[in-house]
């Protein structure tokens, strides 16, 4: 009898084949004390693993570089910052000499207390770096307790591997020979962990997120693994098989057909242009998103620099970042996001108090303005990337004019140092908002007095609109996009744009929702952001939608009384142009859903 699972999509694919379940475990280092005279001994051991790891590291980054590219080869870069981390190496020391521990239990000991700090957050990219953290302690355990590396050979009589794992780390990942291995499944992971953004660089299928797949599969099991949908069946019948052997066929024809408009215009039947920009969480992923079509990026999320870490990071870092994909897009606009810290995402140096409503609470433009060091350091920067490009500042989470306003006092501020310091800036830049709440959507009409332009992140305006918690997934069915508040709301911020003349663009997971670019094409918002991995199935809809028929669609939606209604009107209307079927493994479009989504490959916090 089969057995299906469903994960999260993290590499497009579909494979049928026996499994290797990969079991790595920690190493298990015992509790040793040691005596006074040796502990200069065991301090020198732990500097010498660390310059050990460190060297096989970059062994390992310079043959990703070779094999993959240089962008896929800084995705090591974190794992060398931890081996520097003065946090980290003055706590292991300490440990030592105060505690008479060995290097390898101090070592564990201070790795534990890291993983707890970053934990208590919650957040994917948190548990994204919670891999490179594991892979490093890996590492110096190893060689510290004088093991070998592990075994990663495979049984020589399977062919046509699906690998499953509780997890994979970047390094392994890197190492898998891909002549023998055809797909990934893990337990844990998120699309933007660095194991799958190099499992798609590799081009193995890969679904990740899967709970407990690893104890429910056992070596030479047959497992079809989608890595589209997000799919597994452990033993498939016949049938099974022969419908996924169909099916890829079927989707190999349409993405070969998605990639031949990569470079096409985003434009309606009907002569409609849309800017179709990407959202990126990495630096990295802009060379991807160009490739794909992006019109630029319209969501820089800037909080890779700052979750998980344990100081602050200086100006330098932060600019080089912002340049770097400022000079991927000379011709495109490039929107920064300000830090959008709290909720679920606090890096340990802010030292955050617990809060009963964090999402309700000290987060986004009300930290960064209650925190003005980091915030300065963190406006010079993106300062310093305007003169290297269409770089924007977007702020999120604004609910009030003076949040607007004294953030340009805070960038005035910046502006007159760097004047004074020589170096360069546009003093045009453009500094926008974006509308991720009720009370925003609803003053639209007075913030666009003060906004460059507006940008709508749709998961928070949902959650804060329906007050239902995005991530509950007790609440999902009520999670329901297409509420009639929350189109009157897109529909108000949508009027006040156009009204002072600034543009509206939607960067929330939405904006790649069929349904949604519909609606949105309908509203008069032409410009979208969606993941890079999205950009041509997004661009696929826009070419295929006459933007006059999408106009007639809402006509009949803002007078819609429910959202299951408004999904039907929406689906009637888009049926006509394309084919919803080849959606549905990502998006849930049946009209009783009221547009709730299912196996999305962008991130659950796609904008915010």
């Amino acid at each position: 009898m089969s057995i299906t699972r469903d994960g999260t999509p993290a590499s497009p694919g579909i494979v049928v084949g026996p499994a290797h379940v990969l079991h790595i475990e920690m190493p298990r280092v015992p509790h040793t004390s040691i005596e006074p005279a040796d502990v200069e001994h065991e301090i020198e051991r732990f500097d010498e693993a660390r310059a050990w790891t460190r060297e096989r590291i970059m062994e390992v980054q310079r043959r990703t570089a070779e094999r993959l590219g240089e962008v896929e080869a800084r995705i090591f870069e974190p794992q060398l910052l931890m081996l520097e981390d003065g946090d980290v190496i003055e706590r292991t020391i300490e440990y030592i000499r105060v505690n008479g521990l060995s290097a390898a239990r101090a070592f564990e000991l201070c790795m534990l207390e890291v993983e707890a700090d970053w934990t208590r957050s919650g957040h994917p990219m948190v548990f994204d770096r919670l891999i490179d953290l594991r892979d490093v302690e890996h590492r110096m355990l190893r060689r510290l307790l004088g093991m070998p590396d592990p075994d990663l050979e495979f049984d020589d009589s399977l062919e046509g591997v699906i690998l499953v794992a509780r997890d994979l780390t970047p390094t392994i990942t890197v190492q898998l020979d891909r002549r023998r291995i055809v797909g990934i499944a893990t337990d844990a992971g998120t699309r933007t962990s660095h194991s799958a953004i190099l499992a798609r660089s590799l081009n193995l299928p890969a679904v990740v997120g899967l709970g407990d797949f690893s104890t429910l599969v056992h070596n030479g099991q047959v497992v079809a693994l989608d890595g589209r949908s997000g799919r597994l069946i452990i033993s498939p019948s016949e049938t099974e098989k022969r419908l996924y052997r169909e099916r890829h066929e079927r989707v190999r024809e349409w993405e070969h057909e998605l990639g031949l408009l990569a470079q096409e215009e985003a434009v309606t039947p009907d002569h409609q242009p849309v800017v179709l920009r990407a959202n990126i969480d990495l630096p990295g992923e802009a060379g991807f998103a160009r490739s794909r079509g992006a019109q630029g990026v319209g969501l820089f999320r800037t909080e890779f620099l700052v979750v998980g870490r344990s100081t602050q990071p200086g100006e330098d870092e932060q600019y080089e970042s912002y340049r770097s994909v400022a000079e991927t897009f000379p011709r495109h606009a490039v929107f920064i996001r300000t830090f959008d810290l709290g909720g679920d995402k606090f890096p340990s140096f802010l030292h955050m108090p617990p809060e009963e409503n964090p999402f309700l609470g000290w987060r986004a433009i009300r930290v960064c303005l209650d925190v003005p060091d980091l915030f300065l350091t963190h406006l010079r920067a993106a300062l310093r990337a305007t003169a290297h490009g269409d770089v924007r500042i977007m702020l999120p989470l604004i609910n009030e004019v003076s949040e607007i306003r004294m953030t340009r006092d805070l960038l005035d501020q910046a502006a007159e140092q760097l004047r004074r310091e020589g170096k360069p800036f546009n003093p045009a830049y453009k500094l926008g908002i974006m509308i991720e709440t009720p009370a925003a959507a609803l003053t639209a009409q007075e913030l666009a007095r003060h906004a460059d332009f507006f940008s709508i992140g749709t998961n928070d305006l949902v959650q804060y609109t329906l007050a239902v918690d995005r991530g509950n997934a007790r609440l999902a069915p009520r999670f329901t996009p297409f509420h009639p508040a929350v189109v009157r709301l897109l529909e108000m911020t949508a009027q006040a744009g156009r009204a002072a003349g600034i543009e509206v663009s939607v960067c929330g997971e939405l904006a790649a929702n069929p349904l949604a670019i519909f609606l949105f094409l309908g509203l008069g918002i032409s410009a979208l952001s969606v993941g890079p991995s999205m950009l041509t199935e997004t661009k696929k809809v826009i070419r295929s939608v006459p933007a006059a028929a999408a106009r007639a669609a809402v006509a009949q939606v803002l007078n819609a009384a429910t959202g299951p209604e408004i999904v039907s009107i929406l689906r009637s209307g888009l049926d006509e142009w394309i084919d919803l079927s080849m959606y549905s493994d990502r998006w849930n479009l049946r009209p009783e859903s009221a547009g709730q989504t299912r196996g999305t490959d962008v991130p659950p916090d796609d904008e915010g």
